[in-house]
């Protein structure tokens, strides 16, 4: 095929290559790839080791879909081919390493049903600082704020 032959628009592709190489390897290179996956069941915490030699371990208990899993389960983990992704095939669960390094345990609304039993947690200590404040009146209420003086 000669010069002349080729279409425009292949050319303006050609073109294009050397942008689409280097933006593809600086994208690769700033990813966190998992290399292994296991749940060590002594510490009761799922360990992933990652390709740029740093590791890091969370309560299956966080995430969503691991919850209440058996051991025998949270033992099966697959890394994906990019090792960009995990999955529990017994519990048809998967989580990408990015979200589990950014926080991201599950689901917008699963992150938000867990959240806010966080904030409802009931021990003695809150319990008995509620009735001291009570005993005190309660919380002060709101009074109207005072014009500024200029």
């Amino acid at each position: 095929m000669t010069n002349s032959t080729i279409p425009q628009w292949v050319k303006t592709e050609l073109t294009r290559v050397d942008d689409a190489l280097a933006r593809g390897q600086l994208e690769q290179s700033s990813r966190l790839r998992a290399i292994s996956a296991r749940f060590d069941a002594r510490k009761k915490l799922i360990v992933i080791e990652l390709e740029n030699g740093s590791s890091f371990a969370f309560p299956p208990y966080l995430a969503q879909g691991l919850t209440d899993a058996r051991t025998a389960d949270l033992a099966q983990i697959e890394i994906s081919p990019l090792g960009t992704g995990l999955h529990w095939p017994r519990l048809d669960a998967d989580l990408t390493v990015e979200g589990l390094l950014s926080g991201v345990f599950g689901s917008r609304s699963w992150m938000r049903a867990h959240a806010s039993k966080a904030g409802s947690a009931k021990s003695p200590a809150k319990a008995l600082a509620a009735r001291a404040n009570g005993a005190k009146g309660g919380r002060p209420r709101k009074t109207p704020a005072s014009p500024a003086i200029a």
